[in-house]
Order: structure tokens, then C-alpha cells, then sequence
């Protein structure tokens, strides 16, 4: 690993270019790339001139222990990516690996780093950076599961919105291997509870994603703090300038593994669309899940609040279905997510962060509700069902203005999606029908059927009530009759888009005001602007991922040089407030206190920047006009030009000539001047 202060550039070592599909797992046997070839060599894991044997992990030179825990497993033919990676990360070489999800690079860093541990040494020996928690757990999980046949390592996972008191306990023990969030881990440095003193190997898994969420300097910090001996290895799906230039001046002289892709999606998942109305979404929802037979689902939206929205919705529709976001406690998250694994939740709504790295085997369907804002995040969307070789479906919702973003899709997928077309309300209707008498069928074989047989009967005898009517009439105690058959919805009128247009009241940005959650909103002020480099998104996760806020809480961030204003509940405790102003922004601790409001003779906060303008007096800085205008001519006399910074007029107008007189222009920030009748200029000091 290079020195933080070097500025040198590396040029990357050697480059292993595996061809192979990307979503390859170590469960599907792919070739190994020869390892007697000389270095710098690419070869082809798919060349069918290759006729050397198939290396197995058994040959790999993993540590005994470690093998057998992967034989155990059931791995016995690495995937692309963890035949070209595991031997350099033995090697003791710096590594760049680049290969999409679904790839098993989790096993091609974690087996020779288990096999490099000293079980001996009660310190942090590796560090594993994961951009959401839900991956830092799994990742751990992993670990835990190939030391299986080494007691004395102990595995920790570090994230956000566990309590310290574990960890702390963890770190105590001497765990050998962490695994954790950037911000947990950074938390844990300033602390001094987490010693990177002794760290001999530091991995960055899904890097790309970790600087999309704003932890480029928090990955950048933790870097610099760690030993210049430290083998890295960096793990990404991409590779953007940002990830390149910490290739270039953290690793020294790395090895790039390439998996190039044929196909960046798995051939055994069927990708399907189809195309509604965004207002008919919900509806075309329930008739593809009333008709689609499926085991466990994952269902993609693009925001917090639309992951509980939708899922109350399908919920009130009968459905088991549970939301997860980066809001939602990690206690709760946790146990969602095994009900998910033990079928008491069949259908999880989820934000692509919240997803990440998740990995249930029921999930037999993925449906993109809304569509993704890129391809690479389609990739990672599907790529959560049709693991470990099972099949899977993929279902995407466009509509009519999304075509343009299907056709970039496929062109990246190398794939079409096949169109269907949404079941009828007959199709629904035949699907109840049939689970109604499914339901029947299996009721039949109650072991309390013959008393229940007997209570019908001397009803039937005691009311002269068929049999029939009485059946009917059980069945609307477990069916709503009324809903039990779909009908065809009335499509309301669209109203005319000028209608009540004049009588909407004026758009109010000063005061507080309430969020979509209800609450009153102040106005906060942090101490981290454009000078810094920071962006609204930043500054929302670091506030909801540190400061435990729900996204209704956060209202308007406007960014200003030096500081940024942010609205926020105004009963927000004391205490909290006190918590947060370490919360660490573009580098800089937030400061966070309420704002005091502008300056004298400034515009209110927000008003500056939305176009609010005074009525009188000098012009503020929108470029309002102020000042008396006497006179009997336009242009009379002299002018004095009092402008303000955009341009205000002001000064002393003459009165007889449009362009007589001298001109002075006396102050160039002023608001504004008397403006006389007499013709001649007017000296004013």
C-alpha cells in the first residue's frame, strides 16, 4: 500500500482479463485461467483450445482448515473471479478486481485471507469495507462460515445502528477480521477503540457503491490510517475515475482482474415487462401478483417513503408484505428480513441501498415498480433471484415516457425483455376462483371435519337449509362477498389543468412549516458548504444514517459557500442536536445549531435564493428597483447610479433635458437616491 502523501502515479501491474459471464457464482463451475501463464498474460477461462485440467479449490493452496470448510460447503471449481484472484491474494499482491454482482468475490477474498490469518494474533489483522450493512453482515457471514474449522478466529461485523456495547465487546476479544460500514469504522478510529496498527490486508468491497453514497472520504481516511505494509484489495463492479485514482495512489503496483462479461445479466433469469399508466401501477401490481405463482419477492422502488407506502397498500390488498430503507431501525431490518427467509413475509419492498448485497433463497421473483435511474442498478436489482444457479423471473413496470430507459436496458443486458400483457379482470377472477377451491380441498382434510360435519347437519335438519346455501353461506364469512370478484374500474374525468389554478395560495418559504410526516420544521444551519465539496445527498444520508432521522424529517438544504441550511423537526430534543454536531460532512464536523436567521439588511435565508424581492427601498440582490423618481422627463439632468451588485437604479434625476447634465456615479452598492424636479444635477455627499 502507497503512502497517503505520495503523488506519484502507479500504472496498474499485471492485468488477468477472465472471460466469463458476470454473474457466475461459485456454484456454477467456470474454468480457471491457467496459473502457469507467464504474468501479464490474458487468457480466456472459455477457450475452447484449453484443454488443461480444471482447478479445484483443493489446488489452490488455501490453508487446510479453510478447504475443508469450502469442500463442506459444497465449492469444489472456483468461479472466474476467484480462480484469478485467490493465488495473487496469497502472493501478498495489491488487487483490483472488477466484476459485476453475483460473481462470488466475497470467497475470492475471504478464503486466502483466512488462510493468511494468524489465529495467535488477538488484533485486527483484516479490515472489510462494505457500503450497507445488509452486505457487511452477510459478508461476515460468510467468514464466519469458512473459519468454521478455526475456533481461534473470531469475525466481527461494525455498522450503524447497532448498539457500541457489542462492538466494543468484539473488539475486546480480539477479533481477527472486522467487517464493517465506513462510518461505523471511522467512528470506532476517533474512539480509539479500533487499533489498525497491525492490519495486514484491507479489502474494499463494492467500492464503487461505497463513493455513490458519499463515503469517498471517509474510505480515503481509513486508508491513509492503515500501515504501508497493508495488501488491499479493491472489488468493483465499475470502474470510475473516482475508484482509479485511489487505485493509483493507495495500492501499489495492483493486479487487475477483469471477469469480461458476455452477458451482464444471468441467462437463467426470465426478464419480462410490461407497459401502464404510472397511475394504473398499483392496480396492474395486484392483478400480476393475484395470477403470478411465486415463493418470495423483492419489489424495487426509488424512495424511503414509497417502500412503506406500497407496502401498507399491498398489505390492505392481503398480501404479506414488509418494507426496508435506510429508516427503518437495524433491529427491525434484521428481523424483517428473516421472515422473508421463513416465509412469514412473502413480498419485502425495498430501495436499492436497502437491497444491496442481500441474499435470500426464496426469492424466486424481482419486480422493478420503478423503474432504476441506470442500467448497472437493473443489474444489481434482478441479480437478487436466480443465485446459485436456481431460475428466477425479473418484472419491470415502464411507462410511456420510461420506453427510452427499456431500450438502454437491453442494450446493456445484451438482452430483450419480453412485453406481456397485464391479466384481465377475468384472468383475476379465474385465479380466486380456483384458490377458493383449492382452499376447500384442503380444508377437507381437517382433522375436526366430522365435527363441524355434524353441526351442519342438524342445522340443515333443524332450518330446512340445503347443504348448498349453508356452504355459500360459510364461505362469505371467509370471503369479503362484496370484493371477491374484480371488476372493471371507472376511469374518473381528468379535470381541466386551469381549473382552481388562480385560487392556489402562494408558495411560502419563510417560517417554519410542516413536513410530510406532520411536524413543524426549523431552520438549522451546519457548518459545511460549497467550499467543501458537498451535495444535499450527503448531507440527507449522514443525517438519517447518523443521526438515526426518518427521510420526512429532512426538509430543504440550501448550500451556501461556507455553511448550509437545513430544515429539520423544531422539537428536535437537545440532546440529539448535541450528538450530531460531530457528524462528519465533506471532512468537516457539521457544528449543527439552529440558525439565527440573516444577517441585518439580507434577505430572510431561503428568500435570497427563491426570487422573493422587496417592495421598497434599495433593491436586494434579485434586482429590485427603489428609490423616488421626481421630475418632469425621464432622463433628466445627471444621474447618479446607486446600484446594488445586480444592477439597481437609484440616484438623482434631473428635470428638462432626457440627456443633459454630467453624470457620477457615487456609490456602487448603494440602494437607492432622491430623485429631484430641477433640471440640474444635484451634488449629494
Amino acid at each position: 500500500m502507497k503512502n497517503n502523501d505520495e503523488d506519484r502515479t502507479a500504472t496498474a501491474g499485471d492485468e488477468v482479463d477472465t472471460a466469463a459471464s458476470a454473474t457466475e457464482s461459485a456454484e456454477s463451475p467456470e474454468p480457471a485461467r491457467d496459473e502457469s501463464a507467464p504474468t501479464g498474460s490474458t487468457r480466456s477461462s472459455t477457450d475452447p483450445d484449453d484443454d488443461s485440467d480444471m482447478v479445484t479449490f483443493a489446488d489452490m493452496g488455501l490453508a487446510p482448515a479453510v478447504a475443508e470448510a469450502v469442500r463442506e460447503v459444497g465449492y469444489e471449481v472456483p468461479s472466474a473471479i476467484q480462480a484469478a484472484t485467490i493465488p495473487l491474494v496469497l502472493e501478498g499482491r495489491d488487487v483490483v478486481g472488477l466484476a459485476q454482482t453475483g460473481t462470488g468475490k466475497t470467497a475470492a477474498f475471504a478464503l486466502p485471507i483466512l488462510s493468511l490469518i494468524d489465529p495467535a494474533v488477538k488484533k485486527p489483522q483484516a479490515l472489510i469495507l462494505a457500503p450497507t450493512r445488509e452486505l457487511a453482515l452477510q459478508v461476515a457471514e460468510a467468514c464466519i462460515t469458512y473459519s468454521s474449522g478455526m475456533p481461534q478466529v473470531n469475525v466481527l461485523p461494525i455498522y450503524g445502528g447497532q448498539a457500541y456495547g457489542i462492538q466494543l465487546s468484539g473488539l475486546r476479544r480480539g477479533a481477527q477480521i472486522i467487517v464493517g460500514t465506513p462510518g461505523r469504522v471511522i467512528d470506532h478510529l476517533k474512539k480509539g477503540t479500533l487499533d489498525l496498527s497491525g492490519l495486514r490486508h484491507l479489502v474494499l468491497d463494492e467500492a464503487d457503491e461505497m463513493l455513490a453514497m458519499g463515503f469517498q472520504e471517509d474510505v480515503e481516511t481509513i486508508l491513509s490510517d492503515t500501515p504501508e505494509s497493508t495488501q488491499v484489495a479493491l472489488f468493483s463492479a465499475t470502474m470510475p475515475s473516482a475508484i482509479r485514482r485511489i487505485s493509483q495512489r493507495y495500492l501499489t503496483d495492483p493486479a487487475e482482474v477483469k471477469v469480461a462479461a458476455k452477458t451482464s445479466t444471468a441467462p437463467n433469469i426470465t426478464q419480462r415487462y410490461v407497459l401502464v399508466q404510472h397511475r394504473d401501477k398499483l392496480d396492474a401490481l395486484t392483478r400480476v401478483l393475484e395470477v403470478e405463482d411465486f415463493d418470495a419477492m423483492i419489489m424495487f422502488v426509488r424512495t424511503k417513503s414509497a417502500t412503506e407506502e406500497l407496502a401498507e397498500r399491498l398489505r390492505a390488498r392481503g398480501f404479506s408484505a414488509a418494507p426496508i430503507n435506510g429508516d427503518i431501525p437495524q433491529n427491525l431490518r434484521e428481523r424483517t428480513i428473516d421472515a422473508l427467509k421463513d416465509g412469514r413475509t412473502d413480498i419485502l419492498v425495498a430501495t436499492d441501498v436497502a437491497a444491496r448485497g442481500l441474499d435470500v433463497p426464496r426469492i424466486s421473483h424481482v419486480v422493478n415498480y420503478d423503474i432504476p435511474h441506470d442500467t448497472e442498478s437493473y443489474v444489481h436489482r434482478i441479480g437478487r433471484t436466480g443465485r446459485a444457479g436456481r431460475s428466477g423471473q425479473a418484472l419491470l413496470f415502464v411507462t410511456p415516457r420510461e420506453r427510452r430507459m427499456l431500450s438502454q436496458i437491453e442494450r446493456a443486458t445484451r438482452q430483450p425483455l419480453t412485453e406481456i400483457q397485464l391479466p384481465s379482470v377475468d384472468d383475476v377472477n379465474e385465479m380466486r376462483m380456483a384458490k377458493f377451491a383449492q382452499s376447500i380441498t384442503e380444508s377437507l382434510e381437517d382433522s375436526n371435519i366430522a365435527l363441524f360435519r355434524r353441526l351442519v347437519e342438524d342445522y340443515a335438519s333443524e332450518h330446512s337449509v340445503s347443504m348448498a346455501d349453508i356452504a355459500a353461506a360459510l364461505a362469505t364469512q371467509s370471503r369479503n362477498s362484496d370484493e371477491f370478484l374484480m371488476r372493471e374500474q371507472e376511469r374518473p374525468q381528468r379535470r381541466d389543468r386551469n381549473d382552481d389554478r388562480r385560487e392556489r395560495p402562494a408558495r411560502d418559504f419563510d417560517g417554519p412549516r410542516q413536513s410530510r410526516s406532520g411536524k413543524n420544521m426549523s431552520q438549522y444551519r451546519i457548518a459545511v458548504g460549497k467550499r467543501n465539496n458537498v451535495k444535499p445527498g450527503s448531507i440527507m444520508g449522514a443525517l438519517a444514517n447518523e443521526a438515526g432521522l426518518r427521510g420526512g424529517d429532512i426538509g430543504r438544504i440550501s448550500i451556501r459557500f461556507d455553511h448550509s441550511l437545513v430544515e429539520l423537526p423544531a422539537d428536535l430534543p437537545r440532546d440529539q442536536l448535541e450528538s450530531m454536531k460531530g457528524i462528519i460532512v465533506g471532512g468537516e464536523e457539521i457544528d449543527i445549531r439552529p440558525d439565527s436567521g440573516a444577517p441585518a439588511g439580507r434577505p430572510s435565508s431561503f428568500r435570497d435564493d427563491r426570487g422573493g424581492r422587496p417592495r421598497g427601498g434599495h433593491r436586494d440582490d434579485r434586482g429590485g428597483r427603489g428609490g423616488y423618481r421626481g421630475g418632469d422627463d425621464r432622463r433628466g439632468g445627471g444621474r447618479s447610479d446607486d446600484r446594488d451588485d445586480r444592477g439597481g437604479r437609484g440616484g438623482y434625476r434631473g428635470g428638462d433635458d432626457r440627456r443633459g447634465g454630467p453624470r457620477r456615479d457615487d456609490d456602487r452598492r448603494g440602494g437607492g437616491g432622491f430623485r429631484g424636479r430641477s433640471g440640474g444635477p444635484r451634488d449629494r455627499n
